[in-house]
């Protein structure tokens, strides 16, 4: 199935607003703000569907007016289901100058014999700041399914002025690679990544905090590196998807603590 979602943000009065939408089953879009004159726009994305099935083609596009803020949120986790051809996703996100979006979905479930591609295109014009998240489970774990998919592959590319400044490539294919080396998750099965680019900030700043608040967390392995662009990218690695995304979103309100857009967490999640 193919499925659309568009979404718009302008500012006005110095609040953002969503200026336009538009979106085919199974999507969804809330508008989840609590405070409507604290300036930043809070968004839920829902879905009807149980998870993302064989042939689904998901294509979402999110446009971010000039000095527009945006945090969007997700509902639940993202399962990904038994496949024989599979399944993939389109995401491009385009900042105008001044925007700000912090995107740190729940993360994906893969199903035994899940086949998962998902390419992210994000264009900055200048003056943005960008906190995205991502982070992947071994599978249903309680079931008996760990590392039981056959890929999942998930690119990121982030263009500052028309011109590429990263891309982070992900891919894991158990079944061709051995997860349990050293080098790849090492016995973990929980892995999360979280890309924070802040031009109007110098991000490195926040290393140390970053690094004092993932040191005092338990049965986890990290790692902080700075971007060739201002900014950092933090790895995680896990035994719990309750703990490693909670620890994204306490990464992210760190690193915005400063400025006029705060991370939330939508709520508790366990799986």
């Amino acid at each position: 199935m193919i499925a659309h979602l568009h979404i718009q943000t302008a500012l006005r009065n110095g609040i953002t607003y969503l200026k336009q939408s538009y979106c085919t089953p199974p999507f969804k879009v809330a508008n989840i703000t609590e405070d409507k004159q604290a300036g930043p726009l809070h968004l839920m994305l829902m879905c009807s569907s149980p998870g993302i099935l064989e042939g689904d083609d998901y294509r979402i596009k999110i446009s971010l007016g000039e000095n527009s803020h945006l945090h969007l949120h997700t509902q639940s986790y993202q399962r990904l289901f038994n496949m024989k051809h599979g399944a993939r996703q389109n995401m491009e996100v385009y900042l105008q100058k001044g925007a700000a979006l912090i995107y740190i979905p729940h993360p994906a479930v893969p199903h035994k014999q899940a086949l998962f591609t998902t390419n992210n295109k994000i264009y900055l014009q200048g003056n943005n700041r960008l906190v995205w998240g991502e982070m992947l489970t071994c599978g249903r774990k309680l079931n008996g399914e760990q590392f039981d998919f056959i890929k999942y592959h998930s690119i990121t590319d982030v263009y500052l002025n028309g011109r590429l400044a990263i891309r982070e490539n992900w891919l894991v294919q158990p079944g061709i690679t051995d997860v349990y080396a050293i080098g790849q998750w090492e016995g973990y099965t929980h892995q999360a990544s979280l890309i924070i680019l802040d031009e109007q900030e110098n991000i490195t700043s926040y290393h140390d905090n970053i690094n004092s608040y993932l040191s005092q967390q338990k049965e986890i392995t990290y790692g902080i590196s700075a971007l060739p662009v201002t900014g950092i990218i933090v790895r995680i690695l896990g035994y719990k998807a309750e703990q490693l995304f909670n620890c994204l979103n306490r990464i992210a309100a760190l690193a915005t603590a400063s400025n006029s857009v705060p991370a939330k967490n939508p709520g508790r999640h366990v799986i």
